[in-house]
């Protein structure tokens, strides 16, 4: 093998050591991330992806966290009646103050959409509403499309990681770790347009 040859397997073998303590300390920082209380915040964000998420950011509006409710990426089947019942909630005072999303497709456009969002309601803090294992790459996003804008995170443990022996729960982890890399990078306009973390 060449010297060059040498070199590339070389950096290629610190890569791949660099990826993996790396996928440890994502495993380890959201696999078993307890559910926060967060502090009380102007709006509340919910990125869609499971009905615990939806239920989990009403019973924070009920509870007086945020002003508002954004539920970004929704469907346009969803019922806030059926939700709110799912949360153990009466729908009725929350009706005036949950906005529905329906644009977005991805992390990054949960992002824009709450951007907006924030800007016409004037709010300068927000609590992210999303899966333990999506809130770093949703932080970032959020960050760079609002830096002016405090977020607090209340993470959401879904039934995918009450097990981090299976393998389905580590291949989700890992494919989250890699994507998030590509956030933090600065480089999500990569992913593709649904990214299948919102």
């Amino acid at each position: 093998m060449t010297r060059a040859g040498h070199t590339a397997l070389a950096l290629a073998l610190a890569a791949a050591i660099l990826w993996f303590a790396g996928l440890f300390w994502f495993v380890a920082a959201t696999g078993a991330s307890p559910p926060t209380d967060p502090p009380r915040a102007d709006g509340i964000v919910v990125l869609t992806g499971g009905a615990d998420r939806i239920a989990d950011g009403l019973r924070l509006l009920a509870a007086g966290k945020g002003r508002e409710l954004l539920v970004s990426g929704v469907s346009s089947k969803l019922d806030l009646a059926e939700m709110a019942r799912h949360a153990g909630l009466d729908p009725a005072p929350l009706a005036g103050h949950v906005t529905f999303g329906r644009a977005a497709l991805s992390t990054r456009g949960n992002a824009a959409e709450a951007a907006l969002w924030a800007r016409q309601n004037g709010f300068r803090s927000l609590i992210l509403v999303t899966a333990t294992y999506h809130m770093p790459r949703a932080r970032a996003e959020f960050a760079r499309a609002m830096p002016d804008v405090t977020l607090y995170a209340a993470v959401v443990v879904p039934p995918a990681m009450r097990s981090l022996r299976q393998w389905t729960t580590l291949r989700l982890l890992a494919v989250e770790y890699s994507k998030f890399l590509i956030v933090a990078s600065g480089l999500s306009a990569l992913l593709p347009g649904h990214d299948g973390g919102a």
